[in-house]
């Protein structure tokens, strides 16, 4: 994640990075990464460059693009620092399994926004031997 910056700042982040990807300029090591995410989102690529103001209302059944694809980041910098120890190996199987790198992280980021929001709801830190254990059993 990046820390230190507002919903504001982020959302202008993912815009700016898009539009350099589209535009075929230089990315710094993040914006590829954030570009990447975005790519494997067509659904949200709109939003990305649109209205950087809207909320989004859970209660009204919306998802939250930024949010979602954060949650995608976040997977990925998970397994490639292999943080919670043994994520990685999980990752690993469960892509083996279903033969798609994006669907697993789609599974495992239930897990990850689940874990979250407990840790949020408790004010304590993320308990990771729980998370790991609801990804095993995925």
């Amino acid at each position: 994640m990046i820390f230190g910056q507002d919903r504001d700042e982020l959302r202008k982040m993912y815009a700016s990075t898009w539009r350099k990807q589209c535009d075929k300029q230089m990315l710094s090591p993040l914006e590829a990464q954030i570009a990447a995410v975005i790519a494997d989102h067509p659904e949200y690529q709109d939003t990305v460059t649109g209205d950087l103001e809207r909320n989004f209302s859970v209660e009204g059944g919306e998802t939250n693009p930024f949010l979602h694809m954060g949650l995608h980041l976040g997977i990925r910098e998970q397994v490639a620092t292999d943080r919670p120890a043994g994520i990685a190996a999980i990752f690993r199987d469960l892509a083996a399994q279903s033969g798609d790198a994006h669907s697993t992280e789609h599974r495992m980021i239930d897990c990850l926004a689940e874990t979250l929001w407990e840790a949020q709801r408790q004010n304590r830190a993320p308990d990771e031997s729980q998370y790991l254990e609801r990804l095993r059993q995925l």
